[in-house]
């Protein structure tokens, strides 16, 4: 009762203020503007729903649409309707809608302010049909949270730290154990979902490469691209086969329902549950306000650290504040309240990627602070996926893992004054050098992909963090040490004498895979070392990783990777990123994986794909452990 006539005097008050200042909106009196505001919130309660359907019935456009206008039509027609209250024509009552939302989500952010139930009251509320119309099962379901881009060495002392909670109350509890698995070459997030949800991480040799037969540049967060790789990874039976639904994922792991997943962009229209949050007049406009208020955090943050002198630091452009801003508000909350509406919907399996703390270590590092509190943001959702869990119409086990770690670093043309990709134009004499845009952040408001130009460069260059693949794009195949030698007799030694760079792998044509460095080499067929081993530095994992790499389809004629600094964990990375993945050094390889503790215990977990087997496993288990639990 008290929450109601709080919403109705918060109404009420909201709606006076706007009909004080919007021109063509009267008042007799304020007896007149309570009555609006509770014929406003009876049409609400009644035409939302209705108007939601209508609009996800009719597509991404016809929710864009319903977002411009339809808290306007409600406003305009709950003013015309409630006596004592004037309004001239719709424009009036469509800036009286914004601004009243507007108000509404800044006075219940301050309200709501420290109270972590709020965020699920209100999920349950929106999806409190559910309740009623969904059978209760005590088969367990499955929710999948990916938090992009944590190391599992991050994730331990973020937990001893007191920045993520959640997972520390689980851990302390006994209800979950934490472990490592190990990603292999290229720690990506397509390659690790590849594995994660198609047991097929050996189709992404990077987070973008060169495919020499087509001309083609795949960049697998391009809307095509996911899904050409998608139908190279799929068999029908991954990871979410069987029902299971897939939100804001690289692919689609053959789920029956797809959200805001890149390789199904555009083939799926939009859930309800997205309807519903963009048409919620307090839900979306919310998140907007926040969303202002985290990119001037940004703008704050990214001051203070070139007052401070941190180093290693970036620009961090205007385009990445906008994405920040994006990233960690507007998309956790809408992915939120579609995990909220399937987990009352009883769906049995749900996998979802939140971007978030990834996007803000690129920029800012993986340590920092504003990275940190991204990290204590993802596990206040966690914190309220369980209470959603609580009261769906069955019980959910959460798992959370992640893709890949980060590790940081000045990247290569801070430290060396020029991009790697000049480096290697000036070691083959050749103008014809191309390389793509390498920040992957670029392509996420670039769904449409270019065509191939026609015919084909002499070299291509691809960078994915501190990784890059060069392709002699005019030799078809894979070009051999011997080949490249003859072409290009500058460009092996420039680069292995080069101190930003810690090793590069090719094949020859009388040994095999070479990974070679400034002061020796070692061949892969056996680990044979003339001279220092190149990847002496880079763990206990790297040769096996370039023996995988070295087989991949689309690899690189040159595999480089950055220099590694084992006393402070640094690398330089080849695009302008200060936390990086994609290559080897530092942490960016050790992933994290929080399971609950009676499923399926793993031994030592190498790559994404080995991840997928224990998942899979454990998922189909699932009903003869909850058998066995009954009485």
């Amino acid at each position: 009762m008290l929450s109601v006539l709080f919403t109705v005097g918060l109404g009420a008050a909201v709606l006076g203020v706007v009909i004080g200042v919007v021109p063509g909106l009267h008042a007799d009196s304020g007896w007149a503007v309570a009555a609006a505001a509770v014929v406003l919130g009876g049409l609400g309660a009644v035409l939302r729903p209705l108007l939601v359907a209508l609009c996800s019935a009719a597509g991404w456009l016809g929710v864009v649409a319903g977002w411009l206008v339809t808290q306007a039509l409600l406003v305009w027609a709950a003013l015309e309707l409630t006596p004592g209250v004037h309004v001239d024509g719709f424009w009036p009552a469509f800036w009286a809608a914004w601004l009243g939302a507007g108000l509404t989500s800044v006075v219940l952010w301050f309200v709501t302010a420290g109270q972590p139930g709020a965020a699920t009251r209100h999920l349950l509320r929106v999806n409190r049909r559910y309740r009623r119309a969904v059978p209760r099962t005590e088969i367990p379901g499955v929710l999948i949270v990916q938090i992009d881009g944590l190391s599992a060495p991050l994730a331990r002392w973020a937990i001893e730290a007191g920045n993520l909670p959640t997972l520390g109350r689980w851990l302390r509890a006994g209800s979950h154990t934490l472990t490592e698995w190990h990603a292999q070459l290229p720690p990506t997030t397509p390659a690790s979902q590849a594995g994660l949800l198609h047991g097929a991480s050996d189709q992404v040799p990077a987070f973008r490469w060169y495919e020499k037969d087509t001309g083609r540049l795949v960049v697998t967060n391009r809307p095509r691209d996911s899904a050409l790789v998608e139908a190279r990874c799929s068999d029908g039976h991954g990871l979410l086969a069987g029902g299971g639904v897939s939100v804001s994922n690289v692919f689609s792991g053959d789920a029956a329902t797809s959200l805001l997943t890149m390789s199904r962009a555009g083939t799926n229209k939009p859930d309800r549950a997205v309807a519903g949050y963009l048409l919620d007049p307090f839900g979306l406009t919310r998140s907007l306000v926040l969303t202002v208020g985290e990119t001037v955090k940004e703008l704050a943050q990214a001051r203070r650290q070139r007052v401070r002198g941190v180093l290693p630091r970036m620009r961090r452009r205007g385009s990445y504040v906008v994405l920040r801003g994006v990233t960690n508000v507007l998309l956790r909350h809408l992915n939120l309240a579609v995990l909220a509406e399937q987990m009352m919907r009883g769906a049995p399996t749900v996998f979802c990627d939140f971007v978030d703390y990834d996007e803000i270590a690129h920029h800012a590092g993986p340590a920092r602070p504003e990275s940190l509190a991204s990290l204590e943001g993802i596990d206040a959702v966690l914190a309220t996926l369980e209470q959603v869990a609580a009261a769906a119409p069955r019980p959910y086990h959460l798992v959370v893992l992640s893709d890949h770690g980060q590790s940081q670093g000045s990247t290569f043309a801070q430290r060396y004054g020029l991009p790697f990709e000049q480096l290697v134009r000036e070691l083959t004499g050749s103008g014809d050098v191309v390389a793509p845009p390498a920040d992957e952040r670029e392509h996420r408001a670039r769904p449409a992909e270019p065509e191939p130009a026609p015919g084909h460069p002499e070299v291509v260059v691809a960078a994915s963090g501190n990784l890059a693949l060069i392709y002699l794009a005019r030799l078809p195949g894979r070009a051999t040490l011997e080949q490249i030698e003859h072409r290009h007799p500058r460009l092996l030694a420039g680069l292995t004498a080069h101190p930003g760079v810690g090793f590069v792998l090719v094949r020859s044509q009388h040994h095999g895979a070479l990974v070679l460095g400034r002061d020796g080499r070692r061949r892969l067929r056996d680990d044979h070392v003339e001279g220092c081993d190149p990847l002496a530095a880079f763990g206990p994992h790297a040769a096996d990783d370039l023996r995988r790499h070295d087989r991949l389809g689309h690899t690189g004629d040159l595999v480089v990777n950055s220099l590694y600094e084992p006393g402070t964990g640094e690398v330089a990375a080849f695009e302008e990123l200060i936390g990086c993945h994609g290559g080897l050094g530092g942490d960016q390889s050790r992933a994290l994986l929080v399971l609950p503790r009676g499923w399926n215990r793993p031994g030592e977990l190498i790559g994404a794909d080995a991840v997928h087997r224990l998942l899979l496993s454990s998922i189909r288990d699932e009903p003869e452990r909850s058998a066995a639990r009954q009485p």
